[in-house]
């Protein structure tokens, strides 16, 4: 890197997000190329472009996002706004209906048929749409929590989004063919959905109104995990990474004033958590690297590969 403000930039990111010096290399060969492909396709569509980045628990699609939206508008004249599949979960009021009407599974977070899709549709469309002198209020949802933040509280971003970067571990994942479906593939499906019931209809949700969301995406980037063991003790990392945070987070007006309040999982509750997601997951890594437009492979020490581009 020859640009003393971009330098600046990426080493105050490593400090704040508390990543090794090391990931300045990655940020040169891996993020950096694909900073300026986004460019390079924005160039060529001369409109706002959706760019989904997928990847499994703990494949660092949040770091990766952050960093590109850095990039893109501080050192690429181009307004980048950014939000998470994750800012867009049914509160877990709307969970609860959930699980009382189709299956008691759909009371935990993360498998489609959990977000709010419309929600996701409406932020998109602003975004695309936003004038210079627009407001656009972007979902946000606490997982200490496991509940929506109220609309008052939530993140703006304002003016026109030249880029909007879509992340999400089940972002553009392709439903199963239904004979798929017939045989569990962990102790949950086993155990708790034997007539798979939660499961097809996780499997139709992607049939129906997710596709029509991730159809909105222009350029996918896939985080590719080495295996389904590693995505396990990643989000075991993470579980305890937000616990610490927590613990350590001054107290303020009451809000996690205390522990009844949280919603941390043990290691055994992340097991049985991450198993709700193994079958989506799975599907993923065996059918998405074929077809995504960048792909790069995460190593288990969570290091980035260079960006694999797929010629169009």
């Amino acid at each position: 890197m020859s640009d003393p403000l971009l330098e600046q930039t990426i080493s105050a990111l490593i400090q704040q997000e508390g990543l090794p010096d090391a990931y300045a290399e990655t940020v040169e060969k891996t993020i950096l190329p694909l900073a300026d492909r986004i460019c390079e396709l924005h160039d060529t569509e001369k409109k706002p472009i959706v760019v989904g980045i997928h990847g499994a628990q703990g494949t660092g699609k949040s770091t990766l996002t952050l960093f590109l939206r850095e990039i893109l508008a501080g050192h690429r004249n181009r307004s980048a706004a950014n939000f998470s599949l994750d800012d867009i979960y049914l509160t877990r009021a709307e969970r609860q209906d959930l699980a009382q009407r189709v299956h008691p599974l759909f009371k935990t977070r993360g498998v489609p048929g959990t977000h709010d899709v419309a929600l996701g549709q409406q932020v998109l469309h602003r975004l695309r749409t936003a004038a210079a002198d627009d407001a656009t209020p972007i979902p946000a949802f606490d997982k200490s929590t496991d509940d929506r933040v109220p609309q008052d509280q939530w993140p703006i971003f304002n003016g026109a989004a030249e880029v909007i970067l879509l992340e999400g571990w089940c972002l553009d994942a392709r439903p199963e063919k239904d004979s798929a479906l017939d045989q569990p593939i962990n102790r949950l499906e086993e155990e708790e959905d034997p007539d798979g019931v939660w499961r097809r209809y996780v499997n139709d949700q992607l049939k129906g109104q997710y596709r029509q969301f991730f159809d909105e995406i222009d350029f996918l980037v896939m985080l590719k995990a080495p295996s389904m063991e590693c995505v396990l003790e990643w989000r075991r990392l993470q579980e305890q990474k937000l616990a610490n945070r927590i613990r350590n987070a001054p107290k303020s007006g009451g809000h996690h004033g205390g522990a009844q309040d949280l919603r941390i999982m043990t290691d055994e509750e992340v097991g049985r958590f991450v198993m709700h997601y193994e079958r989506v997951t799975r599907a993923c890594l065996a059918e998405m690297p074929g077809r995504a437009d960048v792909l790069i492979n995460v190593a288990e020490d969570h290091s980035l590969g260079l960006p694999q581009f797929r010629e169009a």
